[in-house]
């Protein structure tokens, strides 16, 4: 049996074909190298992680297609404890967790008011798996059920690595999450997501990536080809912009009938799959962020709508951005987070905008902080009202205009900087 040792590390050459093992044996003598994998099947993950696995390997394995996707894979002892990055991993945690975690909240908002009290800096990027170990702990949720996400997590990231050609590989040795849920044997997981990819290529529907969106491409000969009772309710399903997971796990059907049920559409071109980015993830203060950074804008408004079109216009202008739909968990969420500046709804269930910014004024850190009344209501006793409890400002909301909240933004950003 040949077998070798660098670093402590025992490799079993045996187990790898000749291109794979050289793949692996450099990376292990050469730490700062990338080797790169052609064609990365099921069969060439599967070598992969036998060989990590013999070498008992803890740490990261690091996968970067030609894109720059990446994917993380966290081992102990060759086994698989998490899986982050990819293309949507927020989607993807919400799904997962509203499958197999019902129970548990899935607004963003809410889940960073759970991790606002923890340790990131241990857990590094994966607050998904981080928000799992702290229910675990709370006896939320069982350990069960948090193995089946992490299951479900890592054969979706496997079946979506099999649609890759190409991969750079990259070990980061000891870098390990503080806690190990479960250990999932890697070569059950990609056989597991390599039974859906046949699955998925049996049924031609290989080229449809289930991370896309569909949409209308072509509205008017759509509309000519089916009843108009159809196409309202394509239109309308379009219109939520989800990708085919989302809008199969919506639907309660497999995103494979899904898939097949729009194939016509697709082929005859009427409809079209496109590219979506993933959904905002909670944001952490960290001592390790550098202190020149762009400011950080917080919207607090229980209309979702509100935030989304804060967000447009404010990422689009560079800057940092956290929207916040419950009231009740705001002031635990922004002390953690300790915004430049705050956009505050007047009218909101349980409380209102009056009380939040009084609450605010009376910690030493929200003293100076501009805080920015929402309203659609602009009467003179509320203005009046809002600068009675420290309000900086006054903006309505009936149409979220650009110009008004760029301007206003530069207007008490500028009086900070000049202070």
């Amino acid at each position: 049996m040949d077998t070798r040792s660098r670093n402590g590390d025992k490799f079993h050459k045996g187990a790898m074909n000749s291109s794979l093992y050289q793949s692996v044996d450099a990376l292990l003598a050469r730490r700062n190298d990338t080797p790169l994998i052609r064609d990365f099947d099921a069969s060439k993950q599967a070598e992969l992680f036998v060989t990590l696995k013999q070498l008992q390997f803890s740490g990261q394995l690091v996968l970067t297609d030609v894109m720059g996707r990446g994917w993380v894979f966290y081992l102990h002892r060759g086994f698989i404890v998490y899986v982050a990055g990819g293309d949507h991993p927020v989607r993807r945690w919400k799904r997962n967790s509203a499958i197999y975690l019902p129970e548990q909240p899935s607004a963003i908002s809410a889940l960073q008011y759970e991790l606002a009290n923890t340790d990131c800096e241990d857990f590094g990027d994966c607050w998904q798996y981080q928000l799992l170990c702290l229910w675990v702990e709370q006896q939320k949720i069982t350990t069960e059920q948090a193995g089946r996400v992490v299951w479900s997590t890592i054969v979706e990231v496997l079946f979506d690595i099999t649609q890759v050609n190409q991969v750079t590989c990259e070990l980061r040795p000891n870098i390990s999450l503080p806690k190990r849920l479960v250990l999932i044997d890697a070569g059950q997981a990609v056989a597991e997501a390599d039974r859906l990819w046949q699955v998925w290529k049996a049924a031609k529907v290989a080229d449809c990536f289930p991370n896309k969106m569909p949409a209308i491409s072509q509205a008017g000969e759509l509309q000519q080809r089916i009843s108009s009772s159809v196409y309202q309710t394509l239109n309308q399903l379009f219109e939520q912009q989800q990708t085919l997971r989302e809008m199969a796990l919506e639907m309660k059907q497999d995103v494979l009938t899904l898939t097949r049920s729009l194939l016509p559409y697709l082929q005859s071109g009427l409809v079209e799959l496109r590219t979506i980015t993933d959904l905002p993830g909670p944001i952490f203060a960290s001592p390790t962020q550098p202190e020149i950074r762009e400011p950080l804008i917080a919207c607090l408004d229980d209309n979702p709508w509100v935030c989304q079109e804060m967000e447009k216009i404010l990422t689009a202008a560079n800057y940092r951005f956290v929207g916040l739909n419950d009231p009740l968990r705001a002031i635990g969420v922004l002390l953690a987070l300790k915004p430049d500046l705050v956009f505050l709804d007047l009218m909101m269930p349980n409380t209102n905008g009056y009380e939040i910014c009084g609450k605010l004024r009376k910690l030493s850190c929200f003293r100076h902080t501009p805080i920015i009344i929402l309203t659609g209501n602009d009467g003179v006793i509320d203005r009046v009202r809002a600068k009675m409890v420290g309000s900086s400002d006054f903006l309505s909301k009936e149409t979220v205009d650009t110009k008004q909240v760029m301007g206003v933004i530069n207007k008490h950003l500028k009086q900070i900087h000049l202070a």
